[in-house]
């Protein structure tokens, strides 16, 4: 009998996120999985000591890096060492690289909230009544403040993002397994980020979102692209999650629910087929970080 693969799922089940239950959605997750995988549990902060012994590392809701980032940061060196299989892999170009990718967009032309990073390039942000100050580690709107424009010549830069505050009717969430669509969701009242209903894309919402799927450019995983709708109704890029979306499956239909479940098994099993590891025939490496 064949061994079925094993999958340790990061995840911060006591995390308190605003508006969400992250234990919930793993909970789940993971009770539709080990129909398919050998799944283990892990804390953020412990997976540098397990991960050898599985086939791949799921990341899931493991809260804010910004919380354990020395940890973090550690996990990605070693897992490049080591050739863990890590999903979503540690390619992105998404939120799981930090937010140089708000930057790289606005100077590429692509339909996202303009960012500036350093101060002689405030005159690209258009006029208007106040402004988003963010740092570029930030999470979860941790850090973020308001001002307007004549303040922020006086701004320590380098590790913030400044963007002008967007007047919007609401914020709409597009959500894909590898390149594949599965549902949207939209929170109404722009006051209420998850209150979430369910939202039927157009055409035109589904090739926004689209792009930057494809630019991203990641073969295997989770992505949801966060938009916000202007009053003039174009659609604005505010955030591409590609390390640990927090996916709202609890607002969503049954049938909607499984077909995600069953897309992502299928996804992890061809990562698994697709992808070298230190648990099918690639030994660890020894580690520069160990001591």
């Amino acid at each position: 009998m064949l061994a079925r693969p094993s999958v340790l799922f990061v995840t911060d089940l006591a995390y308190q996120a605003s508006g969400r239950r992250y234990c919930d959605e793993d909970i789940f997750l993971t009770s539709r999985l080990r129909e398919d995988f050998d799944i283990a549990l892990c804390h953020p902060r412990n997976v540098d000591a397990l991960m050898d012994s599985f086939d791949v590392v799921v990341v899931r809701n493991s809260g804010p890096v910004l919380h354990y980032q020395k940890e973090y940061d550690a996990f990605r060196k070693e897992a490049a060492v080591r050739g863990t299989r890590v999903y979503n892999p540690l390619s992105g170009r998404g939120d799981m690289a930090g937010k140089q990718y708000l930057l790289d967009l606005t100077a590429a032309g692509y339909p996202v909230i303009p960012t500036i990073d350093l101060p002689q390039n405030l005159s690209c942000l258009p006029e208007t009544g106040q402004y988003a100050v963010k740092p570029k580690a930030g999470a979860d709107s941790i850090g973020l403040t308001f001002m307007p424009r004549d303040q922020l010549g006086g701004l320590a830069y380098g590790d913030i993002l400044v963007q002008p505050r967007i007047d919007f009717r609401y914020e709409v969430s597009f959500y894909y397994v590898d390149d594949t669509f599965h549902y949207a969701l939209h929170a109404p009242d722009p006051t209420r980020r998850w209150v979430l209903e369910p939202y039927e894309p157009t055409d035109a919402d589904l090739s926004f979102a689209r792009c930057f799927i494809d630019w991203n450019a990641l073969d295997h995983g989770i992505q949801r692209v966060d938009a916000c709708r202007t009053r003039d109704g174009e659609l604005l890029l505010v955030e591409l999650e590609d390390l640990n979306p927090y996916l709202s499956l609890d607002c969503v239909t049954d049938r909607i629910r499984d077909t995600f479940v069953t897309s992502m098994t299928a996804s992890l099993h061809r990562f698994l087929d697709a992808t070298p590891g230190a648990r099918n025939g690639m030994p660890p490496q020894p580690s520069p970080y160990a001591r």
